[in-house]
């Protein structure tokens, strides 16, 4: 069985093509086609440059599975298009010399939309020569004369840990062994591997001494950090010394959610975040001999949301923040590529910036330009000549122009704490009593909103609706103490801040209080039933999609309480009173629900089961309650299939619609 081939089908012979957009028909006759413009996925996505410059490479879908384009850089005619037959597709990949890429190995299983990843990594060269399966359970060939066989089968799960660009033969593999029962776990210890490209043939070079590892490597391709969670969910991080793991512990750096960022000048000497006394992440120099450390950089209501690291020696410069729209801090202005985000700031302005992919010598940068009503542009950067060359949009079919604006937004809360937002308001209308969406975000932990593009907010305004989305106590970016103020306060104050944040939206006179309704997915669908239960006058409609709702259930089914971790996670956030668990759980609570409820889940849902939607319909027929459903039955934990999106964003609308009296 040849493990790929290459696509010669004229339909993938795909363009880079100019922008042609056009503003999204609102009118009602219109609504299934808004709806698939909204939920339709990147035309082009994972957008990289080979490490000499001499080809471009993207993800696109063709026939609903994912395609590897090459391209020339100059000419941008398509040379190789490369995809799995069957029922696989190409996942993540990486240029991993000159020539040569490799690949991840993704299947589409007819149960499920999501695709499955089993660890098995593939190269290919460019021009679509000297293919060879690299990685995985199917390895084995044998040598001809011989019982020795040249790559062995592994019952490990491979992720690229570091492509090592600069050398043409091999590259470093992190592989995640699989349990008992054939399932990779994070939990147990994992080792990194130096795999061949052109054979698969592999060297093991380290172990984690702590599960659920996080490696990094130097700019020389050495192992030189290792991060992890202990059987009690405290992160702890070893660096690398005379070919042993020594614990940072050793350090005495007083430092919370320490992170290695990036190596200095000083082999012995990185940059680093870390948090000390619950405060914001800071970012600090540090030296691994005398454990000395000096504070860099730290801002005072927010943790860093991106560092910046110099692709060519692997260096920290800069630091970006976002408490309200983004904003930078430079470590080194002297750096190269300091100037070049500078630079690149200044030709796109009002974008952020990210740089995705860069050749060798930096010479040619492949740049995604985006904000809050453009969800991406891609540039090709010349730091030389200093030129921008626009290659392609993200969503061609969607007008920036046309879309809705995001404003931060500020307020304080009952009990006087000082919380952030961001209001999405319609494009081309008076931002004065309108409709409005609250739209709680996922987690609640370790997850906040941002400034930027939202496809399902966008939609929403389309059709004249506000959104409202609040960063609760308990989200995180803000320092630990404010994420652990909502630690066992799911269900009391972490939704008194949802509701402060629509009182505020409601006095400052941009939403109409009798036309108010909350959507909320994962976190946010529980969000969406228990603010509707604390505040049953303020919402009119209540839309979970694949929400928990019954917090008991938490520590019986799911993929959270099946890990050690897991179960001590939820000891810490939820508590273990059963009277509070109940308290705060919808299903328990129906009686004091007035607003009408839609119920989206997927079948397949490992995180929040079906059984949480089960246990919460039990509660609404128990008391006679009407409510809509949608169930996808081979959907996960929220929507991988577009079809299916553009069905829910359908489903959505016309409830809002009727609740909302548009």
């Amino acid at each position: 069985m040849k493990p790929f081939q290459l696509a010669t089908l004229v339909t993938l012979c795909l363009p880079m093509l100019p922008l042609n957009t056009f503003a999204a028909d609102t009118t009602a006759s219109n609504t299934v086609l808004l709806a698939q413009q909204f939920s339709k996925g990147d035309e082009y996505s994972n957008v990289k440059i080979s490490p000499t410059g001499k080809y471009l490479s993207a993800i696109t879908s063709v026939e609903g599975k994912n395609v590897l384009l090459v391209l020339d850089t100059q000419t941008k005619k398509l040379l190789n298009a490369i995809r799995f037959p069957s029922n696989a597709q190409v996942g993540d990949y990486e240029w991993a010399n000159s020539e040569r890429l490799v690949l991840a190995k993704e299947y589409l299983k007819g149960w499920r939309d999501v695709p499955q990843y089993y660890g098995e990594l593939l190269a290919i060269n460019a021009d679509g020569s000297r293919k060879a399966y690299l990685f995985g359970f199917e390895s084995g060939e044998q040598q001809t004369g011989s019982n020795i066989k040249k790559n062995t089968a592994i019952n490990a799960t491979a992720f690229i840990l570091d492509p090592l660009p600069d050398d043409e033969r091999y590259m470093l593999v992190n592989a995640i062994p699989w349990n008992d029962r054939i399932n990779l776990d994070f939990e147990l210890s994992q080792d990194v591997y130096r795999v061949d490209l052109f054979t698969g043939v592999r060297k093991r070079i380290t172990g984690s001494p702590i599960g659920q590892a996080r490696f990094m490597t130097d700019h020389q391709g050495e192992v030189r950090f290792v991060a992890g969670e202990d059987n009690k969910n405290i992160t702890k991080v070893f660096y690398r010394k005379d070919g042993n793991w020594v614990n940072t512990d050793k350090l005495n750096l007083g430092l919370a959610d320490f992170k290695p960022l990036s190596f200095t000048d000083d082999k012995n000497t990185i940059y680093a975040a870390g948090r000390s006394q619950g405060e914001t992440l800071g970012v600090y120099k540090i030296n691994l001999e005398t454990g000395d450390k000096t504070e860099i950089i730290q801002d005072e209501n927010v943790d860093p949301s991106n560092f910046w690291i110099n692709g060519t020696n692997k260096q920290l410069y800069a630091v970006e923040f976002e408490n309200g729209y983004p904003s930078y801090a430079f470590v080194d202005n002297e750096d190269s590529h300091a100037k070049l985000l500078k630079d690149l700031l200044g030709a796109l302005p009002g974008h952020q910036v990210r740089i995705v992919s860069e050749t060798r010598d930096a010479e040619k940068l492949v740049v995604v330009a985006f904000n809050d009503r453009n969800p991406g542009d891609y540039y090709i950067f010349d730091t030389k000549k200093l030129k921008l060359e626009y290659l392609a949009a993200a969503k061609k079919w969607l007008d920036p122009e046309q879309m809705a604006e995001v404003k931060p937004i500020s307020f304080t809360s009952r009990d006087g704490k000082q919380l952030h937002g961001y209001l999405t308001l319609p494009f081309g209308k008076e931002a004065k009593n309108l409709p409005l969406v609250v739209n709680p975000h996922g987690g609640p932990h370790g997850i906040r909103d941002w400034w930027g593009f939202d496809p399902q907010n966008q939609y929403l305004a389309s059709q004249g609706i506000a959104v409202l989305q609040v960063n609760f106590r308990g989200s995180g970016g803000y320092g630990d103490q404010f994420e652990r103020a909502g630690y066992q306060k799911w269900g009391s104050e972490i939704q008194y801040d949802i509701i402060d944040g629509t009182q505020y939206v409601i006095d400052q006179g941009f939403a109409d209080k009798e036309r108010i309704c909350i959507v909320g997915g994962s976190f946010g669908g529980y969000s969406a039933l228990q603010s509707a239960v604390l505040a049953p006058d303020m919402f009119k409609c209540a839309i979970g999609v694949a929400g928990v709702y019954d917090l008991e259930l938490m520590f019986d089914e799911g993929d959270v309480a099946s890990r050690r971790s897991g179960t001590s996670y939820l000891k810490d956030v939820l508590g273990q009173d059963k009277a509070v668990l109940k308290a705060m759980s919808p299903s328990e609570n129906v009686d004091k629900l007035k607003a009408n409820i839609l119920l989206v889940h997927g079948g397949e849902d490992e995180r929040a089961p079906i059984e949480q939607l089960e246990s919460l319909e039990k509660g609404l027929k128990a008391h006679n309650y009407p409510y809509q459903k949608l169930v996808m039955d081979n959907e996960g934990h929220g929507f991988y299939n577009d079809e299916h999106r553009a069905k829910y964003y359908e489903q959505m609308l016309s409830f809002l619609k009727t609740n909302l009296k548009l």
